[in-house]
């Protein structure tokens, strides 16, 4: 099974994936790792992606995606996964990928982003994050002003694993 936790920079799927992926003995991969120098920077400058600059970076986690399904590999992936056409080319086995939307206020994001250390993501972009995402209505909810643990049990019962 995939899991891919979604949601806002800063909502926390890297904190609760490495958590996720730990309780359950599985492999952890962060999206973050998959954009190339040139995304970095300009994300690191404030200036917002655009699907074009998305582009390669989406083909190369559905190729991620492809492998670990072939290989039957139980996987949580951290992938903002804004829009709802990026999940459909993202999910391509539906019985064997989860998507878990984590949310969280405007004011709580705004807040932790601001005191994150050694990221390249700029708290600039918090609000275009917000306009581009696309709530999914076919994805488990769960708040994220929880403790990371709580979240993670709560994702866990969810899922029924």
């Amino acid at each position: 099974m995939i899991v891919i936790l979604m949601g806002v920079s800063g909502v926390g799927k890297t904190t609760i994936g490495k958590l996720l992926a730990e309780s359950l003995q599985w492999e952890f991969s962060d999206a973050d790792n998959f954009h190339s120098l040139e995304n970095v920077e300009k994300m690191r400058r404030g200036i917002p992606l655009s699907d074009t600059d998305r582009k390669p970076w989406l083909q190369d986690l559905q190729a991620a995606i492809k492998h670990w399904l072939q290989d039957n590999k139980n996987m949580v992936l951290a992938c903002s996964a804004l829009k709802d056409s990026y999940r459909q080319f993202l999910i391509l086995d539906s019985e064997r990928t989860k998507l878990v939307y984590l949310k969280g206020s405007y004011q709580l994001i705004q807040q932790r982003l601001h005191e994150r250390q050694n990221h390249y993501m700029s708290e600039k972009l918090l609000n275009t994050q917000f306009e581009t995402l696309e709530e999914p209505s076919d994805a488990i909810h769960v708040e994220v002003s929880a403790p990371p643990q709580v979240i993670v049990q709560n994702i866990r019962t969810a899922l029924g694993i």
